[in-house]
C-alpha cells in the first residue's frame, strides 16, 4: 500500500439517539460514565482490568494484571481459573440454577430446553467421557458439529477438563479437516452423523472418516446421533455419544488452570496458503467475550438472547456460548438456514421465545430486504429491544431496513467490529448512550486504544481513510498462531511497530465514529484515487432495485484499475438501461471518480460459509484469471463457475 490515505465518498448524515427509557435502565447509562471508564483503561489498563476481572470466579488470585508488550504479552498472571466454572458452576448456588440457559431448536422443529444445572450435568458427564478416552489437559479436540446442544456441551467439556478445543465449520470438506487435525495435531473428534440445512442432511461422519485417512494423530471419534442415517463405525476408534454417556459419572470437579493456558485455536482463511490457527488463552478470553457481552447488549437477567452465528465461527464462540452463559445468561440457538421452511423462519422464532437482543450479520439482513418485508410484517416482533449486527460492515440502507422494519423505529442497532484475532468485540456503540449513524460502529470500548493511520504510522484527521490499528494490548487478544509464532508476528504487529494491524481500512468522523471500510486488500486504485469498495457497495444498495453488490477492481490500460461491479437485484433481471440507471447513480452521489466501469448482474455472490463475500475471487473473475489461494470456506462452488460462464 502506498502511504496515500484512503478516500472517504460516502456522506451519511442521519443520526439516531438512544430512546430515554433504554438510557434509563442501561449499564452504561451517561457518557460521562463511558469516557471515565475508556480513560481509566487507558492510563490506567492493570488498575481498570484488575478491577474488572473480578467478575470471574478465580481459584487462585492473579499476582500481576498484565506483563509484557504487543505482540509478546500474558494476562492475569499467575491466577487460575475454569470457563466451564465460570459458566456454569457458579450460577448453581443462585436463583439461575432453574433457569434456562440454552434453548435449543432444531430446523424440522423439535426443540430441548437446558437449564443451568441440566447443562453442568451434562457437561460434567462429557468431560468425564473425555477423560475415559485419554483425553488430558493440553491435548487438541476437534470439534466438527451441526448446530446442536451437544457441541455447546462438548466445548464446556474440553475446557473443563483444560483440553483444547478447535471447532471446524460443520460444512467443511474432509480436506478442509484433515488440514485443521493436522496442524493442531488433535487426538479426539467428536462429531455427528449430520445435521440438517434447507431441509435436507448435511453429512459429517463421511467427512471425518475420510479425512481421518489423512490425519494419523486422531485416535479416537465420539458420534452424536442426530439424523439417524446410516453411518460406518470403526470398533475400537469410533463410538456412539449416548453409548458413552450412558451411566456416566457427573461428578467432575473443573480443572484449576493457568489463566493463559490455551482455550481454543480457531482457523482463519488466509488470503494465500494454509489457514491461520488463532490460539486464545483462558482467563482474558473469557472476561474479554464475559465484560463485552455484557456492555454491548446491555444485557439483563430477564432477556431471552439470540445470536444467529454458527458456534464455528468466532461470534458463535463468544456471543453464542461463552459471554452469554459466563453472565448467566439465556441463549438461543438454532440449527438450521433462515428460509427453511419459509423466508419468515427468524421472525417465527424471534415471536415463539420472545426474543430481546437479536444480533445477525449484514448478509442475512440483505437476504432478509431481497425476500421482502412481508415475512417479518407476519409476526410480532415487539418483544425486541435491541439488535446487533456483525461481520462485516452494515450499508446504510441495510442499517435503516433493519431500524424500521425489524426494530419498529424503537430498538438501537449495535453495529460491531471485531475480528476472530480480537477474541470479542472492540468498537461498538453502547446502547444506552450512543446516538448511532447507519454504517458507523461509532467508538472503541473500554479498553480498545484504536487510532487510523498512515502506512507510516502516523495518525489521520476526521475523514482520512488509513489503517485501522489497536495501539495497546487487551485482553482477549490472540497470544499466536497455533505452531507458527513467526507468521503471528510478521502478519500481525509486522507492518507497523508496536501496533496490531488488522487488515482493515477504516476513517473516523468529526464526532470521532469509527467507519470501517472494508479490507485494504479490497481498496481500488482508480486514477491515482484509493477509493474504499465498501462506500460503492453502499451507494449501489441505496437503489431502490439493489438487494447487495460487491464491487472490486480490475486491470484498466487508462485509469490503473477500472470498477468492476457484482448486482444483485432485488427482483428480476436486470438489463442495458438498469446498468445505465445505476452507473448514474453512483456517479451522482459519489462523484465521477468512482464512475462504475461494468455493471454484472447474478443472483448470487461468492460468499464464506459465515456469509462474507470472497471479493478475492471475484478479483480474479472480473480480471479473467484462474482462482489461486486457500477457498476452503467458500460456501458454494457453483456460484463462481455461474459467474465465469457469464463473462
Amino acid at each position: 500500500m502506498t502511504s496515500n490515505a484512503i478516500e472517504s465518498v460516502l456522506q451519511e448524515t442521519r443520526k439516531f439517539p438512544p430512546p430515554a427509557e433504554f438510557t434509563t435502565q442501561a449499564h452504561i447509562s451517561s457518557v460521562e460514565q463511558y469516557e471515565e471508564m475508556w480513560n481509566r483503561a487507558k492510563d490506567d489498563p492493570a488498575g481498570f482490568w484488575g478491577e474488572i476481572s473480578q467478575n470471574l470466579d478465580w481459584f487462585q488470585p492473579w499476582q500481576k494484571v498484565l506483563e509484557g508488550q504487543m505482540p509478546e504479552t500474558k494476562w492475569f498472571v499467575g491466577g487460575k481459573l475454569n470457563v466451564s466454572h465460570n459458566c456454569l458452576d457458579r450460577h448453581l448456588t443462585t436463583w439461575r440454577k432453574n433457569k434456562a440457559a440454552i434453548v435449543w431448536e432444531g430446523e424440522p422443529g423439535d426443540t430441548r430446553t437446558l437449564t443451568y444445572q441440566e447443562l453442568h450435568r451434562e457437561v460434567c458427564k462429557f468431560a468425564n467421557v473425555l477423560k475415559k478416552l485419554g483425553v488430558v489437559s493440553g491435548d487438541r479436540v476437534t470439534l466438527y458439529m451441526p448446530m446442536i446442544p451437544e457441541l455447546a456441551i462438548a466445548m464446556l467439556a474440553c475446557t473443563r477438563i483444560g483440553a483444547t478445543h478447535s471447532i471446524i465449520f460443520g460444512g467443511f470438506s474432509s480436506d478442509a479437516v484433515a488440514d485443521r487435525n493436522n496442524d493442531a495435531q488433535a487426538k479426539l473428534i467428536v462429531t455427528a452423523d449430520g445435521g440438517w440445512r434447507r431441509g435436507k442432511e448435511v453429512t459429517l461422519k463421511p467427512a471425518v472418516d475420510e479425512s481421518l485417512a489423512k490425519s494419523p494423530s486422531v485416535e479416537k471419534v465420539v458420534v452424536v446421533k442426530r439424523t439417524g442415517s446410516d453411518v460406518t463405525m470403526v470398533p475400537d476408534r469410533d463410538y456412539w455419544w449416548h453409548d458413552l454417556m450412558e451411566g456416566t459419572s457427573a461428578d467432575c470437579p473443573a480443572a484449576e488452570l493457568d489463566s493463559e493456558h490455551p482455550l481454543f485455536i480457531l482457523y482463519t482463511s488466509g488470503s494465500t496458503g494454509k489457514p491461520k490457527g488463532v490460539l486464545h488463552t483462558t482467563g482474558g478470553y473469557l472476561l474479554g467475550a464475559m465484560m463485552t457481552t455484557k456492555w454491548v447488549f446491555d444485557l439483563k437477567d430477564e432477556d431471552t438472547y439470540w445470536c444467529t452465528a454458527d458456534i464455528g465461527w468466532v461470534t458463535g464462540h463468544s456471543y453464542v456460548v461463552y459471554g452469554p452463559l459466563a453472565n448467566g445468561a439465556t441463549s438461543i440457538m438454532y440449527e438450521g438456514a433462515p428460509n427453511w421452511p419459509h423466508e419468515g423462519r427468524f421472525w417465527e422464532i424471534i415471536e415463539k421465545y420472545r426474543v430481546n437482543i437479536f444480533y445477525t450479520a449484514p448478509t442475512a439482513i440483505r437476504a432478509f430486504i431481497k425476500w421482502g418485508d412481508q415475512w417479518p410484517n407476519k409476526y410480532d416482533l415487539s418483544s425486541l429491544r435491541l439488535l446487533g449486527s456483525v461481520g462485516e460492515p452494515i450499508n446504510p440502507e441495510a442499517w435503516m431496513w433493519y431500524h424500521r422494519v425489524i426494530g419498529g423505529e424503537r430498538c438501537p442497532i449495535v453495529d460491531t467490529w471485531w475480528q476472530t484475532e480480537t477474541g470479542g468485540i472492540m468498537v461498538s456503540p453502547l446502547p444506552g448512550i450512543t446516538a448511532t449513524k447507519p454504517g458507523s460502529c461509532t467508538r472503541p470500548l473500554p479498553g480498545v486504544v484504536i487510532d487510523i493511520v498512515t502506512d507510516k504510522g502516523e495518525s489521520l484527521g476526521p475523514n482520512q481513510g488509513g489503517l485501522l490499528v489497536i495501539k495497546q494490548p487487551w485482553p482477549s487478544m490472540l497470544r499466536t498462531l497455533y505452531g507458527d509464532h513467526q507468521r503471528f508476528k510478521d502478519v500481525y504487529f509486522g507492518k507497523l511497530d508496536g501496533m496490531y494491524f488488522a487488515g482493515d481500512g477504516a476513517r473516523r468522523d468529526e464526532d470521532g465514529y469509527c467507519w470501517v471500510m472494508g479490507r485494504v486488500d479490497d481498496v481500488l486504485n482508480v486514477a491515482g484515487h484509493r477509493l474504499s469498495t465498501m462506500e460503492v457497495e453502499s451507494t449501489l444498495v441505496s437503489h431502490p432495485a439493489v438487494a447487495e453488490s460487491a464491487v472490486v477492481g480490475f486491470p484498466h490500460e487508462l485509469k490503473g484499475e477500472g470498477i468492476c461491479c457484482f448486482v444483485t437485484l432485488k427482483t428480476g433481471a436486470g438489463d442495458e438501461s438498469l446498468k445505465k440507471e445505476l452507473i448514474n447513480h453512483v456517479r451522482k452521489l459519489i462523484g465521477a471518480v468512482a464512475t462504475p466501469d461494468q455493471i454484472r448482474f447474478t443472483n448470487s455472490l461468492p460468499k464464506t460459509r459465515s456469509g462474507k463475500i470472497m471479493r478475492r475471487l471475484l478479483r480474479d473473475i472480473a480480471a479473467g484469471r484462474e482462482s489461486v489461494g486457500d477457498t476452503t470456506t467458500l460456501e458454494d462452488y457453483n456460484i463462481l463457475a455461474k459467474l465465469r460462464d457469464e463473462e
